[in-house]
């Protein structure tokens, strides 16, 4: 079957210059890339994004004393009247 697929230059170039390092045909590279997507788990990439998010929980103290600190500087400099 033949296929005709709108790629932007930059994407296309690297395609072809994979395709070519492993000393394939970029219709042979294009096939199995999208064998592969196929094949791949589908990911959750909200999930992923509130479970990296997540981590960082420990840093919230920290980050309150930062923001204190601005706003102690920000008051020094411009206080409200």
């Amino acid at each position: 079957m033949r296929v005709t697929i709108d790629n932007r230059d930059s994407i296309h170039r690297r395609a072809k210059a994979k395709a070519a390092e492993r000393q394939i045909p970029l219709r042979q590279f294009i096939t199995e890339a999208v064998a592969e997507k196929l094949e791949s788990k589908p990911s959750d990439s909200k999930s992923e994004r509130m479970n990296w998010a997540g981590q960082l929980r420990h840093l919230r103290r920290e980050t309150a004393c930062i923001n204190a600190v601005i706003e102690e500087e920000f008051e020094r400099i411009d206080p409200e009247e």
